[in-house]
């Protein structure tokens, strides 16, 4: 029995911090989602887009790194859209998103096809990093037209 005494403290130990990191606030839920979709922006507009449009140049390596960095960070924010975190902290999120949670996914899922294809043909030159960050930015905007709200006074 001694020996298991270390182990049941550690247990519990993992129980509670387990219990208090899935009992985040909404506002963490936001504040999380915000900053992985800031990440991508940042290398989605910022450094691929800084490339596309000619104010940046083409550099294979850092479009390579910058694309699989958007194709890994776009499995991240969804977690940060649970039920209740339609309101609190500044959030530009439509409660849509939670009414039509189908189209929503739909739209995380056709994200995710471009991005990986991004991150397959980034390095291949600048018009086929243009061509498939085209179609990224698409994918990403069908998601924002319809379930983002453009000011952020509106929650």
């Amino acid at each position: 029995m001694k020996q298991a005494a270390p182990i049941l403290a550690a247990l519990a130990v993992v129980g509670a911090f387990s219990t208090a990191v899935y009992a985040q606030t909404a506002d963490r839920h936001i504040q999380y989602r915000r900053a992985v979709m800031s990440a991508q922006g940042w290398h989605l507009f910022g450094v691929l887009g800084g490339m596309a449009k000619g104010t940046r140049p083409y550099d294979k390596d850092v479009a390579m790194r910058s694309a699989k960095f958007v194709d890994e960070l776009v499995e991240m924010p969804w977690e940060g859209f649970a039920p209740g975190t339609e309101k609190g902290f500044p959030t530009r999120a439509k409660p849509e998103i939670w009414q039509q949670k189908a189209k929503f996914d739909k739209y995380a899922q056709d994200t995710k096809v471009e991005t990986s294809k991004l991150a397959a043909v980034a390095g291949n030159g600048l018009d086929a990093m243009r061509t498939a960050l085209t179609a990224t930015s698409r994918a990403c905007n069908n998601c924002h037209d319809d379930f983002q709200n453009k000011d952020l006074s509106s929650n």
